[in-house]
């Protein structure tokens, strides 16, 4: 075996920021494996809560000891490996996440862990430093997630925007006419309760994240891409740059499913089987007589200029008909009959943080969805307005992420809440990212207000609870928008209200 291949033989793993979302999917698959499993994390959530109940051993501070958990106590070596090694001496090398990443050395232990991380971890990072000098195979959770595509028959899904539901959908779908796939997931799904779960067959779903470029390391039996646009100006320079990395991956599957109604998923990916809500593109799989509503969507679907039937699902608005489209066509390859498919679909309720139902309060409906890119807070509010009765006021609280993505997309940001009624704008959710004085929460909501007659600014979350409170009537749909913790305010919100009216009646 070569030193920098994953091993899934019994070699323990260690995974450095394990409650990740990303990073505890994969996690909870090793450890439902049987393998053993450690990790760190300085949050505890009830993702670390569900990954410890499967006895995952998860330490809350990031230190070199946590890296010999799966040692002898007390033993020599033990006690040797806790004497870090000069890093001049260490033939360890990190190679940037295009590439694997590789640990070499010329003494290293068997009871040693693979270190797992993700881009979020830098090499500064004291348990990183630590896996270093230790010795320790370290790998990226790119690798990982390519090692375990290989020892399945994979459907890897990607997308700048609607891979979660999609991935989430396929996984349902194949769950759902009795194929027990394994899941690995961006989001957390009610039907398997999480954002992973082991199956026992040949088939594999997985999300497959673009944003660090470590895309171009899977290799998957069919490959699914729902649109490639620009959204993290972080690690990419242009739309071009992104190309490129799906084209790396689209290369690197066998059968590539394309959503075509994007040019440049079209034009310079050129999938093998193809789809599109326009039945003048002569996609492979397109829909007419498409009705959208309050209640979801209904659409006759074509394959191949031939009438499969009439699909219907409960997700609302566009792009989620797209997304249904896409885990069609899967469901097909794999030979599954349109009865088959259209009835999971039809029962899917979607991911977690997807247009999800929080709760009514006062007469007022609480929806939470990771809406963090223009695009998509444009389709959001789209879907939100269709939910929406005459009369009914939707207010879209957004929380920016990230000070690149807000700077680079300033424009199109602006542009983004015409659907919604009012706008609330919150402090930008910096993501790790250093401030610059460029961007702020406030400068977008200005530029916002230029386009929107009702625009507020609330810079912090109990500036945002208190001005809610205030604002929301019943009958008002209020949406929460963004990829940061601004959801975190929704229960404050709803108890707020209700201790308010309860207050006003006495």
């Amino acid at each position: 075996m070569l030193l920098n291949s994953i091993d899934f033989s019994g070699k323990p793993f260690h995974f450095i920021g394990i409650g990740g979302i990303g990073m505890s999917a994969l996690a909870y698959i090793l450890a439902k494996r049987n393998i053993p499993v450690s990790g760190s994390d300085i949050r505890s959530s009830h993702i670390t809560q569900r990954l410890q109940a499967l006895g995952i051993n998860i330490f809350d501070k990031q230190e070199a000891t946590n890296l010999t958990f799966f040692l002898p106590q007390n033993s020599p070596d033990c006690q040797e490996l806790l004497t870090p090694r000069s890093r001049a001496n260490s033939t360890s090398v990190l190679i940037t996440p295009y590439n694997s990443v590789e640990s070499i050395t010329t003494n290293t232990h068997t009871s040693l862990p693979q270190v797992i991380c993700s881009t979020a971890i830098n090499t500064a990072n004291l348990e990183y430093r630590a896996a270093l000098d230790l010795g320790c195979p370290i790998f990226h959770r790119a690798d990982l997630l390519a090692a375990l595509i290989k020892d399945y028959q994979s459907i890897a899904v990607a997308g700048t925007h609607g891979k979660t539901t999609t991935s989430s959908m396929i996984g349902y779908m194949l769950l759902q006419a009795g194929l027990d796939p394994t899941i690995v997931v961006g989001g957390e799904v009610n039907a398997w309760e999480g954002n992973a779960r082991l199956g026992y067959s040949e088939y594999l779903v997985a999300e497959a994240d673009e944003s660090d470029g470590s895309l171009v390391k899977l290799s998957a039996a069919i490959g699914v891409v729902t649109n490639i646009e620009l959204d993290h100006p972080d690690h990419y320079g242009t739309l071009e740059d992104v190309v490129q990395t799906f084209q790396v991956f689209a290369d690197r599957c066998q059968t590539l499913v394309g959503c075509i109604d994007c040019e440049t998923v079209r034009d310079r990916l050129h999938p093998t089987i193809s789809y599109s809500l326009n039945p003048d593109t002569n996609a492979d799989y397109t829909v007419t007589d498409i009705e959208y509503s309050a209640e979801g969507t209904t659409a006759r679907v074509w394959e191949k200029g031939e009438v499969l039937g009439v699909l219907n699902l409960r997700l609302l608005g566009q792009h989620n008909l797209s997304n249904a489209l896409a885990a069609l066509a899967v469901g097909r390859l794999l030979g599954l009959d349109f009865a088959t498919i259209s009835a999971s679909i039809a029962s899917f309720t979607g991911a977690r943080r997807r247009f999800e139902m929080r709760g009514e309060t006062n007469g007022i409906l609480f929806i939470d969805d990771y809406a963090h890119h223009p695009s998509e807070i444009r389709a959001t509010l789209a879907a939100a307005r269709l939910q929406a009765k005459e009369n009914i006021k939707i207010v879209a609280v957004f929380q920016p992420h990230r000070y690149s993505r807000t700077l680079a997309f300033l424009p199109e940001f602006a542009q983004s809440f015409n659907h919604a009624d009012i706008a609330v704008i919150s402090e930008i959710y910096s993501a790790g990212e250093f401030n610059l004085g460029q961007i702020s929460g406030e400068k977008l909501a200005a530029m916002v207000a230029e386009h929107h007659p009702q625009v507020s600014f609330q810079p912090t979350l109990t500036a945002v609870c208190e001005y809610l409170t205030q604002t929301l009537q019943p009958g008002d749909i209020a949406l929460f928008l963004g990829a940061g913790n601004l959801n975190q305010v929704i229960p404050e919100v709803m108890n707020s209200i209700r201790q308010s009216r309860r207050a006003e009646k006495l």
